[in-house]
């Protein structure tokens, strides 16, 4: 073809990458690959292995080696050795092999991008560009974190050995999330590659050589999901962080429940891509191509469900349709493709059936003109078009490089249609006007929102979900909470499950034994449902008054009531402090009765009962203070714009108060959330239910809307495992026994819930423990919102 040719049909040529290099590396592995434990290089202890593909035509790269659970075993016992020693480097010390590990990353780029192209079957152009700087990054900015650790987390110290399981679709960039927060703040790992793609992870196990990164800090180990289970289930591993599918995540958020194990999990999503008709539709399409078909679609955040304002719906269909003619399908390696290979053929056979489903239930398939290659797993750029927001491909994660259509004609629309999933990842927002975009974007349901953009990250900037798409911050400040705890956790005790006391008969005289106490709910004082009451008796065994016994309907009529109460969640801050200054006065007001009630229900003596009050009203008007100045941040991430972290509420928490300190317990609980927007549904201690039922009376005198908060009395642990399985609470906090916070959290898996079991003992008392950020944190969690600059 002659330039004359070229320029008149501007069809772009064939500009392959050269995979020399790569695979003189691969062939350098001898065919079968090993585990990387200890520093040293082992072969798997079962001797199984099994073949890695190259998805772009089905060639066997290499064989990769099957850990089981000995050679997890023998993992974990060689981060658990150098662990201490690990963490005890200075912060600078740490920092400066983060540093030698991003650098080595950037001198060894071009190797790194082709395995990965070669691997997962991504395009050059992406890995090149986008995967390997942002590694490279990660390990820069958690350098940085390394050396602040001393003065910025004074306060924390690392989890210990961390298991971390990352997924196939972003193999070396996963790696990276993981691994540099959890070295960085002196944690070890024990990292599970993919399956389907290992490879790059290790040549990272090499560059960890290079960088002189002592023994046992980082170890790789290759297998399937048999291997991934031998990590969650191992006992000498503190935390399990897990990338990948919502269905695995659930099966390990059952197999850690009672584990005491740290979890985070970053899983699936069907992310909303809403166009106004104000936006720039050109750019908006160029935001599509990089929504859906950026990795050929396979990203847990993609923008697969394309939401278009009725009257620019037609002209953007077919903008859109035309752009689709100019992608291009082909070799991965080549730098002139858009689209790569789908990572297996397993996964192209899944992208296939849900196509087949959604033309079957009505939707109109546009696919473009030209075909894909005959020979690996090529799948077309694909646009489903009058999609019901109720069909199968509106709802399922299909996890390819296809787009539902749908259109929406108000703002407020488009947020409920937007919000019709169970998932809570990502979405991206589409207009020139941007108050419409920042009204909108603390609307969605979801971690991550982009304005006229989308797919962004950075280190320094936290990325996860709400409800199923999990919990748990990767990358940003926030990130780091997964990977450190409160220094005085070390030494605290086991919260201790003492016996029920019986009745004896007597009764303690007080002005109160005559009072039925009722549940609250609602605002409104209720009768429980089942119509018995339970008594709440003194350490002698004396009566001391009775309160409702409530049941799983009445923990039913209580998250309605929340649910109606949305209205708290957007009040503003200065008016929720202003309640709990009002809450705090009152209670304040009625100190000696309160003192009186404590005194009768634990034996203490007056003056401590009169201390826990005087504790109470102090905590009360701590978080008055709190309400409006616990704030998010603005981020500046490498590229012209801002990222807004912003904290919002969980939505309905579910409470199930410390047994001790009855009313500082409660109050220290209720509190902090309320404070930061959440409507509760709190179970007060069992044995000093009395003061939270007196309690009541002080919200019903505060100006507290109605089903903000919710108090339903009877056996606690029963309760708090009703409210763990309410699909419509979005967390639940315990302060209890192991058993029970083990129930607990496998009954959350059900919506995924966030759940803070703590089982340990807490100083109320200790300001340090019993109130301030790291309470405040488990009440919020953070959305952000990038807002690029320019045109």
């Amino acid at each position: 073809m002659s330039i004359a040719e070229i320029l008149d049909t501007m069809e772009y040529g064939p500009a392959p990458e050269s995979d020399k290099e790569a695979r003189a590396w691969i062939k350098g592995l001898g065919g079968e690959t090993k585990l990387f434990i200890g520093g040293a290089w082992k072969k798997a202890k079962s001797g199984e292995s099994f073949e890695t593909m190259s998805p772009s035509n089905g060639e066997v790269l290499t064989r990769l080696a099957q850990a089981n659970a000995a050679d997890i075993d023998a993992a974990v016992k060689a981060a658990s050795k150098a662990q201490p020693a690990w963490a005890a480097l200075p912060g600078h010390v740490r920092a400066r092999y983060l540093y030698a590990i991003a650098r080595l990353v950037q001198r060894h780029s071009r190797l790194f991008a082709v395995v990965e192209t070669l691997d997962n079957g991504k395009p050059i152009r992406e890995t090149r560009d986008i995967d390997i700087p942002l590694v490279a990054r990660h390990f820069y900015h958690h350098a940085g974190w390394a050396q602040l650790m001393d003065g910025e987390l004074a306060d924390k110290e690392p989890l210990g050995v961390c298991g971390q399981i990352i997924p196939w679709n972003f193999p070396l960039l996963m790696l990276a999330w993981k691994i540099a927060p959890a070295i960085a703040l002196g944690n070890t790992v024990v990292l599970k590659p993919a399956e389907y793609t290992s490879l790059t992870a290790l040549l990272f196990a090499e560059i960890c050589q290079k960088a002189g990164l002592p023994e046992g800090v980082v170890n790789i180990v290759t297998g399937d999901g048999a291997t991934g289970e031998a990590i969650v289930n191992h006992p000498g591993v503190a935390k399990i962080a897990f990338t990948g599918s919502t269905e695995v995540g659930r099966r390990i958020r059952e197999a850690t429940a009672g584990s005491g194990k740290s979890l985070t999990l970053e899983l699936g999503g069907k992310s909303p891509f809403i166009v106004f008709d104000d936006a720039d539709l050109d750019a908006a399409v160029e935001g599509v191509v990089d929504a859906i078909w950026f990795n050929q679609g396979q990203v847990c955040c993609a923008g697969s469900r394309l939401l278009v304002q009725e009257s620019v719906q037609e002209r953007f269909i077919a903008k859109l349709v035309s752009r689709m003619e100019t992608l291009r399908v082909g070799d991965p390696l080549d730098k002139a493709i858009d689209i790569g290979a789908i990572v297996h053929p397993v996964q192209l056979a899944r992208i296939r059936e849900l196509v087949d489903v959604g033309v079957k239930e009505g939707a109109i398939l546009h696919q473009p003109k030209a075909g894909v290659p005959a020979k690996g797993c090529f799948y077309p750029p694909t646009l489903l078009t009058g999609v019901h927001p109720a069909a199968t491909v509106s709802r399922v994660e299909i996890f390819g490089p296809v787009l539902v259509a749908t259109t929406f004609r108000t703002p407020a629309e488009a947020i409920e249609l937007a919000n019709n999933t169970e998932y809570g990842l990502a979405a991206s927002i589409w207009s020139e006007t941007l108050s419409l975009a920042l009204d909108i974007a603390p609307k969605l349901k979801c971690g991550v929102v982009w304005v006229n953009g989308t797919n962004m990250f950075d280190a320094g900037v936290g990325f996860g979900g709400y409800k199923e798409s999990g919990y748990g911050r990767e990358g940003g400040r926030e990130g780091l909470a997964a990977y450190c705890k409160p220094k005085w956790l070390a030494k605290a005790k086991p919260i201790a499950v003492l016996p029920t006391v019986e009745a004896n008969g007597d009764v303690v005289s007080t002005g109160f034994v005559d009072r039925t106490a009722k549940l609250y709910v609602g605002g409104k004082q209720a009768r429980p449902d089942g119509g018995y009451s339970r008594p709440v008796v003194s350490p002698s065994g004396a009566l001391v008054g009775e309160v409702g016994e409530g049941n799983r309907k009445d923990i039913r009529n209580a998250v309605e009531a929340a649910r109606k109460a949305t209205g708290w969640a957007t009040t503003a801050e200065h008016s929720r402090a202003q309640i709990l200054y009002y809450i705090a006065e009152n209670l304040d007001a009625r100190s000696g009765e309160f003192a009186d009630r404590l005194a009768a229900m634990t034996g203490r003596r007056k003056q401590d009962t009169a201390r826990e009050v005087a504790a109470s009203v102090s905590r009360l008007f701590a978080y008055g203070a709190w309400a409006d100045k616990f704030e998010g941040a603005v981020h500046k991430p490498p590229l012209r714009g801002v990222a807004l972290a912003m904290n919002e509420p969980l939505g309905i928490l579910g409470i199930a108060c410390p047994e001790e300190h009855g009313l500082l317990g409660f109050v220290s609980t209720f509190a902090p959330a309320i404070a930061m927007g959440n409507r509760v549904v709190v179970v007060p201690s069992s044995r000093q239910a009395l003061a939270a039922t007196d309690f009541y009376q002080v919200l019903e005198t505060s100006d507290v809307p109605d089903g903000v908060v919710n108090i339903v009395t009877g056996d606690r642990d029963a309760l708090a495992l009703e409210l763990a399985k309410h699909e419509e609470v979005d967390g639940i906090w315990y302060f209890g026994g192991r058993e029970a916070a083990a129930r607990i959290e496998k009954a959350s898996t059900g919506n995924l819930k966030q759940v803070w079991a703590e089982t340990v003992q807490r100083d109320w008392y200790d300001a340090r423990q019993g109130e301030g950020r790291e309470i405040l944190s488990r009440a919020v969690q953070v959305k952000n919102i990038w807002v690029p600059y320019g045109e």
